[in-house]
């Protein structure tokens, strides 16, 4: 699986023989430099440009272009070479534009040569630069790694080449600019761009959902409020669309994209009915506390677009039209969606359907959706699943409403005349308008009973073939665990149901990385509304944070994953056991206000080093014990044992932390911090509110539903996390070696 990467993260790299794909919507220029230990480059001979493109172990492209292809041997390169920097410039005297924000985001790949793509990174957040630094392939203690760079320069190659210590750059960079001049002189004009007429009169199949061109980005709960909580979502609002799975912005009276009154045409099975496209798959909104505005998706595109639809709904490309990918906005959450691949041929199509005897539906099959991996395609399967029950739902109570409604004015034209309000002639008229009623109603609920039947079919063939990190815990693939090599594409959370549907359930699953923390709220009632506990609410929660915190571990590779625990008072010992037992913890959880005050501190310094390396261009000078993998703070009985300083870095993590890779989960009841007042709004909104037991908070803006959460729990009995936990921990002692 590909990592995608964000702005300052890492990657290992297993070949010594790649490719660096860049695609853009605007010719730009790609070159390379060389450079030391520290990075700098000693003269023009280790610069890699269109006018010299080759050096040893290194080729580039002779020409600007959308797309390029970047050679790279590794295993070629001289003993005092430790890095190599992809650099992108938009050429000067060509007519282009002069700044990146004026073009669609770079994405930047690095790919084997069968074309697998092993990192990617999509440069977001340029506005007046006219050259980047992309990313830099660096040797650290014998092993190459990836990491993301976007370091942006308004000066153009002249500053960055300056910035990387070449003497000669004001020189080098009118060369690079001379060649790049000379071959668009010699170039042959490209074709004139085909009108939407013609591409529409090309197309052989009905045009594709507005899901099927976009990235896989959204996921299981996206554009959903939670009734209680802060908000989900990480875009959010139906319109624009939320940018994430389980996100969404905006109040709970935010108008829906799609009203139940307004459900139509068919869903993603053709029988199933569809309203307006959702703004996002699954948005989750907090509707009591509203989102602050902008606030970052934690699962997905920055636009809200969700994730490619299934093979149905694919529309047939012609690979020689070239589609402009529209640029994101900039300051926002970092852009997931591939230019490259919106332009590119469509990916493989899914598995078909198992042909139907005769008489019977279709038979479903995992991974009958589009996607460039089969976990893609799982995850975009479960989304078409979430969606086509929000559908059928909505559908469901429109036609109940209706019925309702047409009872009321059958009822009441009756009762206006007043021969029909005493005598048979009344009653029959009443009884006519009751028994039309209960027709209607009738009809709704067998479409809405067919539709959950094959919903009902295709979970229970897609939940056994879900990788680890979309499965429940009692599902056999966990007992076969080994600890991955690649990054995972999401992360299960729980699941969400209906009223309409108990007995099915959809996954909720969130883009990883989180790009927001989570609060596990310890507070709060049951589903029924009989209260729970609060010692035993508080038990489930801690419970419910370790088995998260559990997965995170697990779905990562070895030494990419760290968990820090603040337990000020200990209350959370027994929840955190299987944690501590097993040694999986960067360090023993920190209790009372000193140990507090000191994991606060190392974290608060991390982001702060990791920020401004990434800010000035020097992320490879980081100090060399810091510890470059993701790191998750689990924080119980918040606020006890922090003070004004503590509450204060607590807010900074939350908001800071996740760009940098520090994530945060509190354990809390919100009511204990009621003293703080308004104070710490701004950090419960920050956070994805979770319930340790099962709690309609997540309110749907697209078609007004309700959806109940479900946390995912342990079987009773099961060894299954101290088994998983145990490979993690003797995984992490070998890697540290």
């Amino acid at each position: 699986m590909t990592a995608e990467l964000v702005r300052g993260q890492n990657h290992p790299l297993s070949q010594v023989r790649l490719e660096v794909r860049v695609s853009a919507g605007a010719p730009i220029v790609a070159g390379a430099t060389i450079g030391d230990e520290q990075g700098k480059v000693h003269g023009v001979e280790w610069v890699a440009h269109p006018g010299a493109p080759t050096l040893p172990g290194l080729e580039v492209s002779k020409q600007a272009a959308a797309d390029h292809r970047l050679a790279v041997d590794l295993g070629a390169m001289p003993e005092s070479v430790h890095r190599i920097s992809v650099l992108l410039a938009l050429p000067s005297g060509v007519g282009g534009p002069a700044r990146f924000g004026a073009v669609a985001a770079p994405f930047v790949a690095v790919t084997g040569l069968d074309g697998a793509e092993v990192a990617s990174y999509t440069i977001t957040g340029l506005e007046a630069e006219s050259a980047v630094v992309a990313l830099e392939l660096y040797r650290r203690q014998g092993a190459w790694k990836v990491r993301a760079i976007g370091q942006g320069y308004v000066g153009g190659l002249a500053e960055l080449l300056t910035d990387q210590g070449l003497p000669e750059a004001g020189q080098l960079a009118a060369v690079i600019n001379e060649a790049v001049s000379q071959a668009h002189s010699r170039s042959v004009a490209p074709p004139p761009p085909r009108t939407q007429d013609s591409d529409r009169a090309r197309r052989t199949t009905p045009p594709a959902s507005p899901y099927a061109a976009q990235g896989p980005e959204t996921g299981p709960a996206a554009g959903m409020s939670d009734h209680t909580g802060p908000s989900l979502g990480g875009g959010q609002t139906p319109a624009p669309a939320p940018s994430s799975p389980y996100a969404g912005q905006g109040p709970q009276d935010s108008p829906a994209t799609g009203a139940p009154g307004q459900v139509g045409s068919t869903g993603r099975d053709g029988q199933g009915p569809a309203s307006a496209q959702p703004s996002s798959p699954y948005g989750v909104q907090d509707t009591q506390h509203t989102a602050a505005p902008g606030a970052p998706s934690p699962t997905g595109h920055p636009d809200g677009s969700p994730p490619a639809g299934h093979a149905g709904e694919a529309a047939q490309v012609d690979p020689s039209a070239t589609v402009q990918p529209t640029a994101p906005a900039t300051g926002g959450p970092v852009d997931y969606s591939h230019p490259r691949r919106r332009t590119a041929a469509p990916p493989p199509a899914p598995p078909a359907a198992i042909p139907a005897r005769s008489g019977q539906s279709a038979q479903p099959v995992a991974g009958d959706a589009t996607g460039w991996s089969m976990d893609e395609r799982l995850y975009n399967q479960v989304w078409g699943m979430f969606e086509d029950l929000a559908r059928a739902a909505a559908a469901y109570r429109s036609a109940v409403d209706f019925a309702d409604s047409r009872l009321e004015q059958e009822i009441d034209k009756a009762l206006d005349d007043p021969r029909s309000r005493i005598g048979g002639r009344g009653d029959a008229a009443r009884e006519a308008a009751r028994a039309k009623h209960a027709q209607l109603v009738d009809q709704a609920r067998a479409a809405l009973d067919r539709d959950l039947s094959q919903l009902i079919a295709e979970a229970h063939v897609v939940e056994p073939a879900l990788p680890l990190a979309y499965a429940r815990w009692d599902n056999p693939v966990w007992h076969g665990y080994r600890v991955p090599m690649e990054m995972p594409m999401a992360l299960r959370l729980g699941d969400l149901r209906l009223p309409e549907s108990a007995d099915l359930s959809i996954p909720m699953l969130v883009r990883l990385p989180l790009e927001r923390g989570l609060w596990i709220d310890s507070g709060g009632e049951s589903l029924d509304g009989s209260l729970v506990d609060s010692d035993e609410l508080r038990r489930l929660a801690m419970d419910t944070a370790v088995t998260h915190a559990a997965r995170l571990l697990a779905v990562h590779p070895a030494g990419e994953f760290a968990v820090h625990v603040i337990d000020p008072a200990g209350s959370g010992a027994a929840a955190l056991a299987p944690l501590v037992r097993t040694g999986v913890l960067a360090t023993p959880p920190a209790a009372g206000a000193a140990g507090v005050a000191d994991v606060l501190g190392r974290l608060t310094q991390r982001v702060d080093l990791v920020q401004m390396a990434v800010r000035g261009g020097a992320a490879d000078s980081l100090p060399p014990d810091l510890d470059t993998a993701q790191q998750l703070l689990i924080v119980n009985d918040f606020p006890h044992g922090f003070d004004d300083r503590a509450v204060t870095q607590l807010r900074y993590l939350a908001d800071e932390g996740p760009a940098v890779g520090v994530h945060l989960m509190m354990v809390a009841d919100r009511e204990d911090a009621a003293a703080y007042g308004p104070l710490l709004d701004p950090l419960w909104r920050s956070l994805m509110r979770l319930t340790p037991v099962p709690d309609d908070h997540l309110a749907d803006p697209w078609v007004g539903h309700a959806w109940t959460y479900e946390p995912s729990v342990v079987p009773d009995g099961s060894q299954v996390l101290q088994q998983v936990l145990s490979q993690v921990a003797a995984a992490r002692r070998s890697w540290n070696r």
